[in-house]
């Protein structure tokens, strides 16, 4: 087979234009979560039911550490470098999120700023610049499934949120278990609005009141074909 002698650019362009072209023509989005299967099932489980197409969402665990601070720097490297074994190019995305907890972690804070200081700064390869959101959960995701069944208005303890859920509401729930949307998605209205709620009351700033923002990340992904 002959060379191709084409001028780089125009080759960079066409590679671009192919894996293009695997792509569905909705948005893409990369996930970056600090837990390394509770979160990465449910965004998994939503993709499956909503049929969206691997290339234009991806999830994943962080690989630096579950420290916030570093969740939203691989979420950064991985935008930025990609990664040949999990299939993803450079700045491939449009969207990027990085999903953590507030629990007793002490580089929450640091992390909702790093998030903000890179949020409209970088570009993808269409040369268009990418909101980078921290989906941030106070005291932590289990927040947002216990929300399906109650309103919460008090602070209280990852602990005492795990107990809840597994005691009054999902039997038998356990971190790192699958199947938390099909157990939940029934009531996500209403999970939705007590969440959009808590948001008009306070803010992922505080990081003592209930508060969490997995119900936009919910609300992106259920929509990305529209």
């Amino acid at each position: 087979m002959g060379q191709d002698n084409q001028p780089k650019h125009r080759q960079k362009a066409r590679d671009l234009k192919r894996r293009a072209a695997q792509r569905a023509p909705y948005a893409r989005l990369l996930i970056v979560c600090e837990g390394e299967k509770t979160e990465p099932h449910y965004f998994k489980e939503i993709c499956h039911e909503y049929r969206l197409a691997t290339p234009n969402v991806q999830v994943w665990p962080g690989a630096l550490g579950t420290q916030p601070l570093q969740v939203v720097e691989y979420a950064e490297h991985l935008f930025r470098e990609g990664d040949n074994q999990k299939n993803i190019q450079p700045c491939a995305f449009d969207q990027v999120c990085a999903v953590f907890d507030r629990d007793d972690h002490l580089t929450y804070h640091s992390a909702l700023a790093k998030a903000a200081a890179l949020n409209g700064k970088l570009k993808n390869d269409l040369g268009k610049r990418v909101p980078f959101h921290a989906i941030a959960s106070v005291p932590c995701f289990e927040l947002w499934l216990l929300l399906h069944f109650v309103d919460v208005f008090a602070p209280l303890h990852r602990d005492e949120v795990y107990a809840r859920l597994k005691q009054e509401h999902l039997p038998g729930y356990d971190k790192g278990q699958g199947g938390h949307w099909a157990a939940t998605k029934h009531h996500l209205n209403i999970a939705t609005q007590r969440a959009q709620a808590r948001a008009a009351a306070t803010t992922a700033h505080d990081g003592t009141e209930p508060y969490t923002g997995i119900y936009q990340l919910v609300s992106w992904l259920t929509h990305l074909k529209d």
